[in-house]
């Protein structure tokens, strides 16, 4: 009871590691990292923190468990322009851990190209509505100036320009 009273009734230590150089915690050992990160999570682009990210690899106290939770939490909450390469750099540099890292590298590049297949056509369906409706609008001037309509009120309802009108014509 007086152990656990003093446990979890006193005051704990607070550590603001805002305040805290980087090269003190980068003598934090097996939770240097998890520091490093949570200090700079939000304020910089994470590829900044590589030389001293590839440091803390080297030095072999985080556990693939660790380093995996760790990539996870740089990919979910910080910032990079390019989170593949700086994975792929991060593999490159720390051969104990590469294989690990390249399988998240290779998924990050997958996930971007399937991203980047799904925005071209959801662009190329867009390009192809806005043609569709386009030669809908042209067809349907050829009809009304066939019928006689004056070619004014054809642009007007058709929302075809007087050379795109022009162009029908010839």
């Amino acid at each position: 009871p007086e152990l656990a009273g003093a446990l979890y009734g006193g005051d704990f230590p607070l550590v603001d590691l805002t305040v805290m150089p980087d090269n003190h915690i980068l003598r934090h050992q097996r939770m240097a990292m998890l520091e490093l990160l949570q200090k700079h999570i939000r304020q910089r682009d994470l590829a900044e923190l590589q030389p001293m990210l590839i440091t803390l690899l080297a030095q072999g106290y985080l556990t693939e468990n660790q380093i995996n939770i760790l990539i996870s939490y740089m990919l979910q909450a910080g910032t990079s322009e390019k989170p593949g390469p700086l994975i792929r750099e991060l593999a490159k540099q720390s051969p104990r851990h590469k294989e690990l890292l390249m399988t998240i590298a290779e998924w990050l590049e997958e996930k971007g190209r399937k991203k980047g297949r799904k925005e071209g056509r959801q662009e190329g369906l867009q390009e192809g509505l806005q043609e569709g409706r386009r030669e809908i609008s042209r067809s349907i001037a050829l009809k009304m100036l066939a019928c006689g309509l004056e070619p004014k009120m054809v642009m007007e309802l058709t929302g075809l320009s007087q050379e795109e009108l022009s162009s029908l014509s010839h």
